[in-house]
């Protein structure tokens, strides 16, 4: 995906569940929008954020 559209996504969106700030984040294998608070990661499916909390991914460690 590329900068310019990140940057509008994080304009408009919030976390689903806390309603919170996002962050892109790009790992190995799967990119996305990540919520510090919750620690969930939103994937990119295909150019489109997956904005659902149980299609998000948990990351422990974050």
């Amino acid at each position: 995906m590329d900068e310019n559209r990140i940057k509008e996504y994080l304009e408009i969106l919030a976390c689903p569940q806390c309603k919170g700030e996002l962050v892109y984040k790009k790992l190995e294998d799967k990119e996305g929008f990540f919520c510090k608070k919750c620690k969930l990661l939103y994937p990119i499916v295909e150019d489109i954020p997956v904005m659902l909390v149980n299609e998000a991914i948990r990351l422990e460690d974050e």
